[in-house]
């Protein structure tokens, strides 16, 4: 993720919706995937700075704050072009959901600046109401109260089907979520991560299934025509192959070639993302300047997306290495607690394939 600078030359960030050091009003522009400081004109719109093109202030920005992303004037649409992906928004008469609420969106922006980023389709279900991207955040249904504990009537799971997108709403509470990355001895469990994973499982349906792809698929992720029901119990019954480190990029990913695709495709993310941020903050380790995996070439040729995908994953080595060093000098779990196996490094591969053809 990159870093901005206001007018004033301080520095500002992908969640900041004013400058901390002038007060100025910050948005982001998703037209033109940058963060900007913006003026406020005599009839109610926002000039940028730098080239004076006129936005207005997205729905959940001005009537919320939970979103800090702008609509081009041009635009007839009230919500920006993340928010409009929403289907299901929390229950805002709970005064706490408010908060939750900030930290879904903010995740979510995250993802799709990496997508926009990288081209990749994103059609909302507005245009494709039976396949189209979309997200519900929803929370359990408690039952009544018995004594001095709440009961679970309805426990929401997230998960994907035909591009709509489920996040419980739980996630966005750290302390629940890490409770249920114990329970479910999870090495890793992020709401960022989440919205990671699921986007896996709509860009399979978009970019595989329905491709000549599905032959190379299944030679390295297995038949995704293997009863997902029984897989899953299975997994929940015993637990990952006892060899899962050595073909799969997570326990979790052993579950079913569905799982292992959106597993993967959701760790390709978070390098590409991770590693655009060390580039920004221009970290350099023992002579190697990281690059950002986010610059295109004009001509996408097989021996370059070869060699960028050589360069991602050794930077990606050199710079986890690092990271986890820090972290354990700080008492903290590692910031990238997985070893790629040449099996998930063949698999990662061919995402970077996939995605190279669709800049």
């Amino acid at each position: 993720m990159k870093t901005y600078t206001c007018k004033c030359g301080n520095a500002l960030y992908f969640a900041n919706s004013k400058c901390l050091a002038c007060g100025a009003m910050v948005g982001f522009l998703p037209d033109e995937q940058q963060l900007s400081t913006l003026t406020i004109t005599d009839d109610g719109l926002y000039k940028v700075t730098q080239n004076n093109k006129l936005y207005r202030q997205c729905k959940n920005y001005w009537q919320y704050d939970v979103c800090n992303w702008m609509v081009p004037n041009s635009d007839s649409h009230e919500l920006c072009q993340s928010c409009r992906l929403n289907v299901m928004i929390p229950n805002l008469e709970k005064p706490e959901n408010l908060s939750l609420w900030y930290s879904m969106e903010q995740a979510k922006r995250r993802l799709l600046y990496t997508l926009i980023k990288l081209q990749l389709p994103i059609q909302g279900r507005d245009s494709d109401p039976a396949g189209g991207l979309g997200f519900s955040f929803l929370e359990d249904e408690i039952a009544d109260e018995y004594g001095n504990e709440l009961t679970v009537k309805n426990y929401v799971v997230i998960g994907h089907n035909s591009g709509l997108i489920t996040i419980n709403l739980r996630e966005a509470i750290a302390s629940a979520r890490i409770e249920m990355r114990e329970k479910m001895n999870e090495q890793y469990r992020t709401l960022i991560g989440h919205f990671r994973h699921e986007s896996g499982h709509y860009y399979w349906d978009r970019l595989i299934q329905p491709s000549p792809l599905l032959s190379r698929f299944r030679e390295l992720f297995g038949d995704e025509r293997l009863s997902y029901t029984h897989a899953m119990e299975q997994y929940y019954k015993n637990g990952p192959a006892n060899n899962w480190q050595n073909v799969w990029i997570s326990a979790y990913a052993s579950m079913h070639p569905w799982e292992d695709w959106a597993e993967t495709w959701a760790h390709y993310l978070h390098m590409i993302d991770t590693l655009e941020t060390a580039n920004d903050c221009e970290i350099n380790i023992a002579g190697h300047q990281i690059k950002n995996p986010l610059e295109h070439c004009e001509q996408v040729t097989e021996a370059g997306t070869a060699i960028s995908f050589t360069q991602l994953f050794n930077d990606w080595c050199r710079l986890t290495k690092s990271l986890n060093a820090v972290n354990r000098s700080m008492g903290h779990d590692d910031a990238y607690p997985f070893v790629i196996s040449v099996t998930a490094l063949n698999k990662l591969r061919f995402i970077h394939e996939i995605i190279q053809q669709c800049d």
